[in-house]
């Protein structure tokens, strides 16, 4: 895995050893990213520049370096990721002719195919996670793209008169150009979802690439200030639709052999590497059936990692060491100290350069640390819950919608009204008893926004959110994926509906997002076979009963995972990975939640209304509500801001 940065001037003015010394320094911020080599490429007259940090997994001689060239000079690549079907590619091309080979990287058969088939072409054909600059010489055009799942970042905008891209903000930054203004949409985007949802980035002016998107850019006609519209290479919605269409013809049994079949060579290829490989074992369905399919594909024991905490309540080592005991891994169960999540807190806006709240980042952190220690590329199960099902709120919202739907819509529309014209401030006061604040206007609030849903995804909405109160920290959000009903598929099925509606936001903007910073900070690659295109569009063609079912979630998988682990490891219920913020709240990380929380801290920006917080936080401090949820949002915000502005 690797990091890329670079810049273009629309008025070139700077010297080949200024812009050189620029876009390495801002791909020296990604030096976690890639610390085994450094590269760069610039071309004064344009104003363009590429930079590039190596993580070695393919060809570990130079031939695998970055920038790199194609063979015929005409386009020059920096890329972050794996082309997991790179050998398959590197077949068809040499049937084709080409045998102009330098090295064995994924890299320069990724340059060779887009000079024979050009980049549509490519992406097309591409099974992997990547987020890649392609300098076109002939045409004069850069081209940014990204994956389809959204498995690597890449960040891009305008800082001034400078075009700038990087795979993480940190890079930009170090450009003289770089302004950094805060959005106040992404901060009311992030304070109701614990992420900043793609398109926007925390700054303006700065977006992220959509997942399975690529954009343009014609170096003879940039406008400082102005984004071409991505476009997309593979339209996820309507592949969803065409296969809910066209469903997967057989039983449940049969769906488990398809399964098998993709999995397993999912996970062979995945498993190519030059450097050591392991596998992340939490023990769950998902993680048992990639090492299962991985012991299955090699002759030598799998390493499997598992982190585990001396807290019960988040420490899933005895169930993945059951589950290594009986796949015959090389297993090794890494024991974090007591206070080692409390000692990365105050690491995470450094690791996460964008706010960022997701609970489980503080465990997933020091999983990849001290993975790393053993291993260069691990495989994981990550994909699992959005493709098959495995969160319960698809069946709270789909019984939710159930009721709310039965309603007139004129009864949704009055509370709707309500909602925006009852005094819900007031009823807050007056039923406050004692010290302990109330907050019935804040329930009555929750019970008329959730009467007022149109759609299956705002009530999926509104479980993910966070600061469901009438006063909250920021004005409302109303913008991305669930305020456009335009977005979404046409389906019949309420929970496929749901799944999709994860799988194009909370999979991309917040569970890749927190493992490709976790891991990349550590030097770690972390590979996902679940999220193939092929398993990805063959579990979107089954029939919702074989995902989920009479409260069985993940049923093709579980049928699957079960033909390698006995049922009563696979029954155990799931621990989870989030640490007990509420207590740690209170205790230990009472004193750094203070100081970022100062009425004059919250005020500073001007961005945050500090009262809501301010109330919030008594009523944790004091044990009369948890609101660890609503409150760690703030504190990652006011942490992030402390550490960049």
């Amino acid at each position: 895995m690797c990091g890329i940065a670079g810049f273009v001037d629309v008025t070139p003015r700077r010297s080949t050893e200024e812009m050189t010394a620029i876009v390495q320094r801002m791909a020296l911020r990604l030096v976690h990213r890639g610390p085994d080599d450094e590269g760069s490429l610039v071309e004064p007259s344009l104003g363009l520049a590429l930079g590039f940090r190596r993580l070695a997994i393919q060809d570990l001689s130079r031939n695998g370096n970055q920038p790199m060239t194609s063979v015929n000079r005409r386009y020059v690549i920096v890329y972050n990721g794996e082309m997991y079907n790179f050998r398959e590619m590197k077949e068809d091309l040499q049937r084709a002719g080409y045998r102009s080979w330098r090295g064995s990287s994924d890299t320069e058969v990724l340059l060779a195919a887009i000079s024979r088939i050009g980049v549509v072409g490519m992406l097309d054909r591409c099974d992997g996670m990547f987020a890649f600059a392609l300098w076109d010489r002939q045409a004069q055009r850069l081209h940014l793209a990204r994956d389809r799942m959204g498995e690597k970042p890449l960040y891009y905008g305008w800082a001034g008169s400078t075009l700038m891209f990087a795979s993480e903000l940190k890079a930009l930054v170090e450009h003289p150009s770089w302004i950094g203004e805060i959005d106040p949409e992404a901060v009311s985007a992030f304070m109701r979802y614990s992420y900043v949802p793609a398109p926007l980035s925390i700054y303006r002016g700065i977006a992220k690439l959509p997942a399975a998107h690529w954009v343009s850019f014609d170096l003879a006609n940039l406008e400082p200030g102005a984004l071409p519209e991505p476009r997309p290479y593979w339209d996820a919605r309507g592949v969803v639709e065409r296969t809910a269409a066209e469903p997967f013809d057989g039983d449940l049994d049969a769906a488990a052999d398809e399964l098998d079949r993709l999995l397993s060579r999912s996970v062979e290829r995945r498993m190519v590497a030059d450097v050591p490989l392991g596998a992340l074992l939490s023990g769950g369905i998902d993680s048992s059936s990639v090492v299962a399919l991985m012991q299955k594909v090699t002759d030598r024991p799998v390493s499997t990692f598992t982190v585990g905490f001396g807290d019960a309540r988040y420490d899933e080592s005895e169930q993945a060491r059951a589950v290594a005991r009986h796949l015959g891994t090389a297993h090794t169960e890494i024991r974090a100290e007591a206070d080692a999540p409390l000692n990365a807190v105050e690491r995470l806006p450094r690791i996460y350069d964008e706010p960022f709240a997701d609970k489980s980042q503080l465990p997933t952190v020091l999983l990849a640390a001290l993975t790393r220690s053993h291993v260069t590329t691990a495989l994981s199960g990550i994909g699992g819950d959005e493709l098959f099902g495995g969160y319960a709120r698809y069946p709270v919202a789909a019984r939710q919608w159930s009721r709310i739907s039965r309603r007139s819509a004129f009864s949704r529309r009055a509370a709707r009204w309500a909602c925006e014209h009852l005094p819900l401030r007031a009823i807050n006061a007056l039923s406050s008893i004692g010290a302990k604040p109330g907050r019935l206007g804040d329930k009555l609030y929750r019970m008329l926004a959730d009467a007022a849903n149109d759609a299956p995804e705002r009530v999926l909405e509104r479980l993910h959110a966070r600061w469901r109160t009438v006063d909250a920290p920021t004005a409302p959000y109303r913008g991305g994926y669930f305020a456009n009903d335009r977005a979404w598929p046409k389906l019949e099925d309420v929970e496929a509906r749901l799944m999709y509606a994860d799988a194009a936001t909370f999979l991309p903007d917040d569970i890749l997002v927190k493992v490709d910073r976790a891991s990349m900070a550590a030097g770690l690659e972390v590979r996902a076979p679940l999220l193939s295109r092929e398993i990805v569009e063959f579990a979107w063609s089954l029939p919702i009963g074989f995902r989920l079912a009479n409260g069985e979630s993940k049923r093709v998988l579980r049928r699957l995972a079960a033909r390698y682990v006995p049922q009563e490891l696979l029954g155990r219920p799931k621990q989870g990975f989030e640490p007990p913020l509420a207590d740690w709240l209170r205790g230990p990380l009472r004193d750094w939640a203070d100081d970022l929380l100062q009425p004059d801290a919250l005020a500073e920006d001007g961005l945050l209304r500090p009262e809501p917080i301010l109330q919030a936080w008594r009523e944790h401090r004091e044990g009369l509500r948890d609101r660890n949820g609503d409150l760690w949002n703030v504190l990652m915000y006011q942490a992030w801001r402390a550490e960049w502005h």
